[in-house]
């Protein structure tokens, strides 16, 4: 059995989420001791324990210390079966990252699986619904699998209360060669709001057009009606011929509208300045599928915590070499060869 350290690397609930879902793909049985000590509150939330019962659930796995706060985890996969799914966080939790712990296995499954997922669709440090069906899913389908993701209802923090639908149509991964991202062909910003002033779009809208001189029909704001309780996200959209990056903030209390946008703006100029294909965001997800499919190449910026977190990962259960390259200083090429 593989024995996993949860404090190394970025010390969070990736390396058990990638743990997971690589022990359902390979049928490695793990155990992992220190899950989450690098937060403030460690242990097993309840997005993470949503994450290993869909897991469990996926793997007809036998399982030790699923319960909220353990810090210890022993998960044993029997096999994967594909079939119709429901997992509520129940709380505001992200279950765009309980989707992502079971979407690796079910890609490569042995027949079509649906999923009805219920929680956070939309919450800081988590991937937001529109980066998955933008910007990953679209990856996905180049690479074999068909998936379709569709929004119910959104869900912030901290009420929660989204849903959303995901259909699966497996089929074995191929590499990907992701060297260059083309020319862009489509650029918006959508500031959207619930039961928020509508005057805080107003402001991260001007922010975004001042920041990165985008034109008028470029920026957009879109108010909800129906929410279980406030929210505001500000989403910036670079469609190129090859890929779309996708970067979101989040209005949190205390912190000025302009602020907001202009981190978000920062991170799209950076990203544009590189050329490269991949935002750091994109990149470790990436990595995985890569990594599954034992074959592929991109370039996106230096690597994050997460990505790292993300090598040391695979070690445990995959057979698979990864060559970073420098191409410049904020430029790397990255390698992934079975």
């Amino acid at each position: 059995m593989v024995r996993i350290d949860g404090s190394k690397g970025e010390g969070g609930g990736q390396v058990l989420r990638t743990s997971l879902a690589l022990s359902l793909v390979t049928g490695t049985p793990f155990q992992m001791v220190n899950i989450r000590a690098g937060r403030q509150k460690p242990g097993l939330l309840r997005q993470h324990l949503t994450a290993v019962k869909a897991a469990t659930e996926v793997g007809a796995a036998e399982v030790t210390g699923a319960e909220l706060g353990s810090r210890e985890l022993t998960f044993k996969p029997r096999t994967l079966a594909p079939g119709n799914y429901f997992f509520s966080v129940g709380t505001a939790g992200s279950a765009t990252l309980v989707l992502q712990t079971v979407l690796p296995a079910l890609m490569v499954a042995s027949g079509p699986s649906t999923l009805r997922l219920e929680g956070g669709t939309h919450n800081p440090l988590a991937p937001p619904f529109d980066f998955l069906q933008k910007s990953y899913l679209p990856l996905v389908g180049r690479m074999g699998p068909k998936v379709e993701a569709v929004l119910e209802r959104h869900g912030f923090f901290p009420a929660g209360g989204g849903k959303f639908q995901v259909k699966v149509e497996p089929a074995p991964l191929k590499p990907l060669t992701l060297l260059e991202r083309g020319r862009v062909v489509r650029r918006q910003a959508t500031a959207l709001i619930a039961m928020i002033p509508f005057d805080v779009a107003k402001r991260e809208l001007a922010t975004v057009e001042q920041a990165l001189k985008w034109k008028p029909n470029e920026l957009r704001t879109e108010e909800l009606k129906r929410t279980q309780g406030p929210g505001n996200v500000l989403t910036l959209e670079v469609e190129s011929e090859h890929v779309t990056e996708v970067v979101t903030a989040f209005g949190e209390r205390g912190v000025r509208a302009e602020e907001v946008a202009g981190n978000a703006a920062a991170e799209v100029k950076r990203y544009l300045d590189a050329e490269v294909p991949v935002g750091e965001h994109l990149c470790d997800q990436l990595l995985l599928l890569l990594a599954l499919a034992k074959g592929g190449t991109f370039r996106t910026l230096p690597l994050d915590g997460h990505a790292v977190t993300q090598l040391d990962t695979f070690a445990h259960f995959l057979d698979v070499k990864v060559d970073v390259r420098e191409v410049s200083p904020e430029v790397r090429e990255v390698e992934v060869r079975g």
